[in-house]
């Protein structure tokens, strides 16, 4: 059995009231892990520490963050897990006409949980990180970020960032000791997944070849690796999890 090295860490899981933030929450608990769920949603996780909080505003996750240290004096790990979407066309173009277009408020909805609230979170925590002598961020990015996908411009846009971000930030934080990662999880079974059209989630399935979705809990667990001390020496890397969904395919 690997030693995770997660016993009494702190650990802060944004998006963490439902999908992969609820599994990943619970599994870093099942660790020993002392762990607080930032979401801007009411949920119950028996073991798991709760706290409102909107990740885009900086004076909310300043707040959250601020009890975070008030009751446990620190953070060891920080999943930037929270994310929304709010799909459609850049254009949409029909018997010679524009029928619609993505507007703004789809466009800015999106970069700003999904991109601008990964940058939030971690400006805050990371001077706290570098007191401590050291920490693990991990931030979830998308297989979408890396190739693609139809309908989906503000979502790839901010899951590209986000892959951007990641490989900065490992450039500069190394030297203190704070392991950055990202991990791209492919087609998985969660509420916001599901509310997709059938047809979309078949071509999804289509598109694994493994031949279904994955589940939240498998995120959680490639999570989980990242943040122990088994991957001591990961830093800078995008782990997908994905089934194996091919590039361009």
């Amino acid at each position: 059995m690997i030693e995770t090295g997660l016993q009494d860490k702190v650990v802060i899981v944004t998006g963490g009231a439902a999908g992969i933030g609820r599994a990943t929450a619970l599994r870093f608990l099942q660790e020993g892990a002392r762990v607080a769920a930032w979401d801007v949603n009411e949920a119950s996780l028996e073991g798991v520490w709760l706290q409102k909080a909107d990740v885009t505003r900086k004076e909310s996750v300043d707040a959250a963050l601020a009890e975070v240290l008030a009751r446990w004096g620190g953070v060891d790990v920080l999943i930037n897990n929270a994310g929304i979407l709010r799909d459609g066309l850049l254009v949409k173009y029909k018997d010679g006409e524009v029928v619609a277009t993505m507007s703004d408020e789809q466009f800015e909805a999106v970069i700003n949980v999904n991109l601008k609230g990964v940058f939030v979170c971690t400006r805050a925590v990371v001077p706290h990180m570098i007191a401590r002598g050291g920490g693990v961020i991990l931030n979830a990015t998308s297989v979408v970020g890396l190739y693609g996908n139809f309908g989906q411009t503000n979502y790839v846009a901010a899951k590209s960032g986000v892959i951007g971000m990641t490989r900065v930030w490992a450039r500069e934080l190394g030297r203190y000791k704070i392991r950055v990662n990202a991990v791209a999880p492919g087609f998985i079974s969660t509420e916001m997944v599901r509310q997709m059209p059938e047809k979309i989630l078949d071509v999804m399935k289509g598109r694994t070849p493994l031949g279904r979705m994955g589940e939240p809990e498998e995120i959680a667990n490639a999570y989980l690796w990242l943040a122990s001390d088994a991957a001591s020496f990961v830093h800078g890397a995008v782990l997908s999890v994905d089934g194996g969904v091919v590039t361009g395919t």
